[in-house]
């Protein structure tokens, strides 16, 4: 069995300005994690080709400890097991695959757009007709509930302004109607589980703590615009 969704998540940012400011947040998230002792080896980072995304970057990690995956995959992997993580970036388009050493059959595929608009690309992702019933999900940072143990109020984008640009709070229900400049993260995953018995819920787990990470990401990627606004890639 194959579940797959679309999620589009907008921001009040341009696609260029979310460029560094995602580099900024994984850059934070590792210094944050570097002494959790947790292990990731880089098995390859090599310039990668795609003859119709063009010319992009490949990185192959194998993840040792549950603490490293995102937080979406570890309540399914044991914390013996390693997780390999293929990642091709041709931004703004990437493909992520996540699969398990010894599960073989549990595999997750994210497709990633990024787009100037404010969600409204019929077909981003340029899916074959075969696959345009999948189900599409918008996911609002504003206004969409977190679980408590991951709600902060200073990353409440309904209350926070930012110093620099002056951007927010997102008071208003169609708030990515409204601001400008404003751009959308538009996503594929595909779970897929071919352990019978337990593929159905695993892949309805899998895509319920997707949405809250995809919130939480794309929220703390705004609310920290005064931390990154301004750099380049090179100061990333």
């Amino acid at each position: 069995m194959v579940v797959t969704q679309e999620y589009r998540v907008c921001l009040p940012v341009s696609v260029e300005e979310y460029r560094i400011g995602q580099l900024y947040m994984i850059a934070k998230h590792s210094l944050e994690q570097s002494d959790e002792g947790d292990g990731v080896e880089i098995i390859k980072n090599e310039p990668c080709e795609d003859p119709v995304h063009g010319v992009g970057q490949y990185t192959e990690k194998h993840i040792h400890i549950s603490n490293k995956l995102p937080a979406w995959i570890r309540p399914f992997i044991p914390k013996f097991i390693h997780v390999i993580e293929k990642a091709w970036n041709y931004f703004p388009y990437t493909v992520t695959e996540y699969e398990c050493s010894v599960v073989p059959r549990f595999s997750v595929k994210v497709e990633t757009r990024y787009e100037n608009n404010n969600g409204s690309a019929e077909n981003a992702l340029g899916i074959p007709e075969s696959g345009l019933d999948r189900i599409v999900k918008f996911l609002d940072i504003a206004h969409d509930e977190v679980s408590e143990k991951n709600y902060k109020e200073e990353e409440d984008c309904r209350t926070f302004q930012s110093k620099k640009t002056g951007r927010g709070p997102l008071t208003d229900k169609d708030w990515k109607d409204k601001v400008d400049p404003v751009m959308c993260s538009y996503k594929l995953v595909t779970a897929t589980c071919g352990i019978w018995g337990v593929q159905g819920k695993i892949e309805a787990k899998v895509h319920e703590v997707i949405q809250e990470i995809l919130i939480l990401g794309h929220r703390q990627a705004f609310v920290w615009i005064d931390e990154w606004h301004g750099m380049t890639i090179d100061d990333v």
